[in-house]
């Protein structure tokens, strides 16, 4: 899965990233607070659970979002999330508030 393939919208009311997989919605909740982004749950849908591919290219296409278009510094607070972070900790360090390690 290419994260070209992957739409996600940003659902500032609901405050989640939002993309449908077959039919279902997957999200990504979060809080904002000054500078900073706080992406606090991951939520896929169960006939996906395990897909690690999908989850890698929805939290890629949420961070570049973010990078991009709101230039905010992320905390990730929940555990699958902040693994990614660590798994790609050079891609997206520069993202990351001064003083939090992941």
């Amino acid at each position: 899965m290419d994260t070209t393939t992957i739409e996600i919208t940003d659902n500032a009311f609901l405050r989640q990233y939002e993309t449908l997989l077959d039919g279902k919605k997957a999200k990504i909740e979060y809080a904002q607070q000054e500078r900073k982004i706080f992406l606090t749950k991951l939520i896929i849908p169960e006939s996906h659970a395990d897909d690690a591919d999908f989850k890698t290219d929805f939290l890629k296409a949420v961070f570049a979002d973010i990078r991009d278009n709101k230039k905010l510094k992320v905390v990730p607070t929940h555990p699958t999330i902040a693994g990614f972070v660590r798994k790609h900790r050079n891609e997206y360090k520069e993202m990351l508030p001064v003083g939090i390690s992941i």
